[in-house]
């Protein structure tokens, strides 16, 4: 009887090994230190399950799509572990929200936590990595996971359980703690040793992560108070909503007729647009720039900004950033020798500037469109407001001064504005406004352009760099911030994004990232489309808006 079999690899030589190795044996952390997951035939794999077939083998490195979602799962399961540890079983972590780079994460127990025990937990947590501690994975019968979650008081993630269709579930044990983060889970914490906490106020910390493109390095956190407060803000909205613990989608829909539900989000959301348009009057400003990550909802925004303005007696005239883009030849290039049309190189800021100022002062303007065809600009369009205009803008840069150097900033107001959701699916599962803007784009791209779903993440990971360099370090310059999560929106994408997500098939390099988003969409009730208003931000995404 043959015990031997025959393994491929993606970068190196074959292997003869034995019949039931486990995966996690084939990892070579000495020489290669950032593989924290294999797929064995386009499949991710569980590392402790054993090899029983001739497999071709492909490492997942910490810095792809997927080794992100898993690095992080670890780091965030380490913490609660350390916790539990070093200050006792009675502590509990709230993974509330993400910001850049990091989660900010409350810590509930019977006393204020610290700074200092914000010291001795991150010694914890490096200890627990110092110890190459397995993480175990669990199959567990449906109804013996409700029934544990039910007896340890975590009823939100009974509930979650309860809700799925599958009759096993996967669970992870690091230590005696038993908990889920909606990704296959690494190993080990062996390679789990980049990280950093950070103290913000009592009971307020933040779990900070390496940088994609280099994991040795851990950028210093910078402290975005405008943004925490907002889902700060929206959480207090929901609870009064009759949201149960950590306002859960689900409990929203079961607590609500779906139809009022849609109601009273969309109407808050209004609201804000109101007090938006009331701050942008009493500054008397006369530009307002807009500006966020992709699919954050910018076009329909703009336009409820523009309308609330016309209601008010003002003429607002939007101008698109695009049509001052320099000539061809002019465009700068990046390392690859490819147009780089994010840089704001890329832009005619002395023209768009000395043209606002012209506008402002009630000349003549003759703008430009710009002809993508052929690289250049074409002045076709004269223009001249009266006096109670104010321009609207969005646009990659608009957070930026430099994009109009000679502007005075007292006659600008700038909104930064993403889909904040404000909702978790468990004390340690937020719903994060990456995957909100992935659906989101995944649904609008297969009905506007129909592109595939790999085409789609793969696009967002060319702009998550653009909007690294070019957004997030100017969030802070915002006046104010705009969540544009619709607290209903999952369900609603759900009916559509999981279809499109079931077509990626495991030749995709974003096939893993596919079955992640299913699974997470498991775990909420579909919403029919049938009860969205015409002007939420949603159309922009699932069609038939009235500013299409």
């Amino acid at each position: 009887m043959n015990d031997t079999i025959k393994v491929d690899f993606a970068n190196q030589p074959s292997k003869i090994i034995k019949k039931g190795t486990r995966y996690y044996e084939l990892l070579d952390l000495e020489n290669n230190p950032n593989y924290i997951g294999i797929r064995a035939n386009k499949e991710l794999v569980s590392l402790d399950m054993r090899i029983s077939n001739d497999d071709f083998i492909e490492f997942v490195d910490i810095q792809s799509v997927i080794g992100n979602k898993i690095y992080q799962a670890g780091v965030k399961f380490v913490l609660e572990v350390a916790l539990k540890e070093a200050f006792g079983k009675e502590y509990e972590v709230i993974f509330n929200h993400s910001i850049r780079r990091g989660i900010h994460i409350n810590i509930k127990g019977p006393k204020v936590f610290s700074e200092n025990d914000t010291l001795k937990l991150k010694e914890q947590m490096a200890k627990i990595v110092e110890e190459q501690v397995p993480i175990q994975r669990l199959n567990i019968d449906k109804a013996e996971a409700i029934q544990f979650y039910n007896l340890i008081g975590a009823k939100e993630k009974a509930q979650n359980i309860h809700n799925v269709t599958n009759e096993i579930v996967t669970l992870y044990k690091l230590k005696n703690n038993i908990n889920y983060f909606y990704v296959e889970m690494p190993h080990n914490t062996r390679n789990l040793k980049n990280f950093d906490l950070h103290y913000i106020s009592n009971n307020e910390i933040v779990l900070l992560f390496p940088n994609r493109e280099n994991y040795n390095e851990i950028a210093p956190y910078i402290h975005y108070e405008k943004v925490i407060k907002n889902y700060k803000n929206n959480k207090y909205w929901l609870k009064e909503q009759k949201a149960t613990y950590l306002a859960q989608v689900n409990e929203m829909v079961s607590n609500f007729h779906i139809a009022d539900l849609v109601k009273s989000t969309e109407m808050f959301f209004n609201i804000n647009i109101e007090k938006i348009v009331e701050a942008i009057i009493n500054r008397k400003a006369k530009f307002v720039m807009i500006a966020g990550p992709s699919s954050s909802g910018k076009t329909t925004t703009t336009k409820k900004i523009s309308l609330t303005l016309q209601a008010l007696g003002y003429k607002p005239f939007m101008i698109s950033v695009d049509d001052y883009f320099k000539e061809r030849e002019e465009t700068p290039k990046d390392e690859n020798g490819n147009y780089d049309f994010e840089s704001l190189e890329a832009i005619d800021t002395n023209l768009l500037s000395t043209q606002l100022q012209d506008l402002i002062a009630g000349k003549t303007v003759k703008m430009p469109r710009f002809d993508f065809v052929q690289g250049i600009k074409i002045f076709d369009k004269e223009v001249k407001l009266p006096n109670n205009s104010i321009i609207l803008m969005e646009g990659l840069h608009c957070l930026n001064d430099q994009l109009t150097p000679t502007i005075a900033n007292d006659l600008k107001y700038k909104i930064y504005l993403s889909p904040f959701m404000p909702l978790n699916v468990d004390r340690h599962n937020y719903i994060s406004s990456t995957d909100v803007r992935i659906l989101r784009r995944i649904v609008r791209d297969k009905r506007t352009r129909n592109r595939d779903v790999d085409h789609t993440i793969g696009y967002l990971e060319t702009l998550r760099k653009g909007e690294e360099k070019y957004i997030y370090p100017f969030i802070n310059q915002a006046d104010t911030i705009l969540n544009t999560a619709m607290a209903y929106e999952i369900g609603v994408l759900k009916v559509y994004a999981e279809p499109l997500l079931y077509s990626i098939d495991g030749n995709s390099p974003y096939y893993e990232e596919a079955r992640r988003l299913i699974n997470f969409l498991k775990g909420f009730f579909p919403i029919p489309s049938e009860y969205v208003n015409d002007d939420s931000v949603l159309r922009e995404f699932i069609g038939n808006s009235i500013f299409e």
